[in-house]
């Protein structure tokens, strides 16, 4: 397995992805997700892969996409908050059928070391308090709550 900078090759692979990432929140939150939707279309995605600032990875085993994290890298420049560059994940995600083999382990180390190696302070990301599987997941890659977002639904 290597992990590569994504391609516009490689969007009917990231579409079929997009779709199981999709799935897991509208089958938790329909209430918020459409059912058969996915995050981004396909033009939106080739916007994404010609803008150095969001960087899509993809774990792959010849031409076979096991996973992919899309990241968002952001300089802070709020007047009231110090300086900093941030590697946002703004999605993650590994194929059902090839979970449980350390992959979106090894996802999130490369884009750690990447995080690293752009001078980030910090990595950042946002996880949906009805996935615990992911949540379990980002915790035993040492990832510590930042904040809590909180709704009431009516």
């Amino acid at each position: 397995m290597v992990i590569v900078p994504a391609t516009e090759k490689d969007i009917p692979s990231i579409d079929k992805l997009l779709y199981q990432v999709h799935k897991v929140h509208a089958d938790k939150r329909p209430d918020l997700f459409k059912p058969g939707c996915k995050k981004y279309d396909d033009a939106q995605l080739c916007a994404l892969l010609k803008d150095p600032s969001r960087p899509i990875f993809l774990a792959k085993e010849g031409e076979t996409v096991l996973g992919y994290a899309f990241c968002v890298l952001t300089d802070e420049t709020n007047p009231s908050h110090v300086p900093m560059k941030n590697l946002y994940i703004d999605d993650l995600c590994v194929d059902e059928k090839q979970r449980g083999k350390k992959i979106g382990s090894a996802l999130f180390s490369f884009v750690l070391d990447y995080a690293e190696k752009q001078g980030c302070h910090n990595l950042t990301l946002n996880v949906w308090a009805c996935n615990e599987g992911a949540m379990r997941f980002y915790e035993k890659c040492g990832l510590k709550v930042q904040k809590y977002g909180m709704e009431i639904v009516f």
